[in-house]
């Protein structure tokens, strides 16, 4: 078979200096991102890669290496849950972690022990929601054909969508041969905002999910989710170390449509601080060029 897209950084090495000179509110998750711009007036991200649409009208708003094959870590998981809804299998069937759910690739743990048994919703609603590895496997797992199976119709769904970029081999995204490219994860996107129940559970703030007799409770990996400035309509976070660490949401700006891909980004929170300075930029943007009609108007 065809090699692997191997992950190739993008960022230059001198953003990469810079970012680690700059102050630490810049990194940090802060509620007010500083924003920067370029020379032509863009902003400055620490992401190496992004995609910004009106997807109502299909403006391209903004672009960094947008058709870069890139790993996508637990982006995947949009797939995994669009796949599992197309199969129309019941959600309220019984769903077991087993040995084979351990991931022995990465060596990531989880709170979801052996033997525990959760519904077909449940561990759907914990694999968008909290990005739970176990939960998106055992999906897989539970699928007429098993695992395999799974994965060729994760690899069908792609095609049928025209994500001509994107590869899967698994269905929680711990494996670095899963890539695509931004302006593909801007269709993925896209595609399972038609979903009711991906837009439910991957904005979703928190649940509870009994494991051996005990009540847990799972959060978003989103912290923009809790965020009343924000309007969320679907969200994925991702983090593999090839994969640095990606943000797709949709969100509503200005009522409209507006879907965002942050890859490779560099830092624990300048993912979501990317996705504000997105916002802020947007808005300024949006209020300029609202003046700037207004004068052109006569007053």
């Amino acid at each position: 078979g065809k090699a692997p897209a191997m992950r190739v950084s993008l960022r230059k090495p001198a953003v990469a200096a810079a970012a680690l000179a700059a102050p630490a509110a810049v990194l940090a998750d802060e509620p007010d991102a500083p924003l920067a711009l370029d020379g032509n007036g863009m902003p400055v991200l620490g992401s190496s890669a992004f995609y910004v649409i009106n997807q109502r009208t299909g403006e391209v708003l903004l672009e960094r290496n947008a058709t870069e094959v890139l790993p996508i870590a637990s982006i995947t998981k949009l797939m995994t849950a669009m796949v599992v809804l197309d199969a129309g299998q019941s959600l309220s069937e019984p769903v077991v972690i087993s040995e084979e759910d351990i991931d022995q690739l990465k060596g990531t743990s989880s709170r979801l022990a052996l033997g525990t048994t959760l519904s077909r919703e449940e561990m759907l609603q914990l694999a968008l929601m909290s990005s739970e590895n176990r939960a998106a496997s055992s999906l897989a797992r539970h699928y007429p054909g098993g695992e395999a199976a799974f994965v060729e119709a994760m690899n069908v769904k792609a095609r049928l969508l025209g994500l001509w970029n994107t590869r899967f081999h698994d269905s929680t995204g711990l494996n670095p041969a899963n890539v695509s490219s931004p302006r593909d994860l801007a269709k993925m996107v896209a595609a399972s905002a038609s979903y009711p129940l991906i837009r439910e559970f991957s904005t979703a703030h928190e649940r509870y999910v009994p494991v051996h007799g005990r009540m847990l409770r799972f959060g978003n990996t989103n912290s923009l989710v809790r965020s009343p400035e924000w309007t969320i309509s679907v969200s994925k976070t991702g983090y593999i170390s090839e994969a640095g660490r990606c943000l797709v949401m949709q969100t509503w700006l200005h009522q409209q449509p507006v879907v965002m891909v942050l890859m490779d980004s560099y830092g624990r929170y300048t993912r979501t601080a990317d996705a504000k300075r997105v916002r802020k930029w947007l808005e300024q943007a949006a209020t300029q060029r609202l003046a700037a009609a207004a004068q052109g108007a006569g007053g």
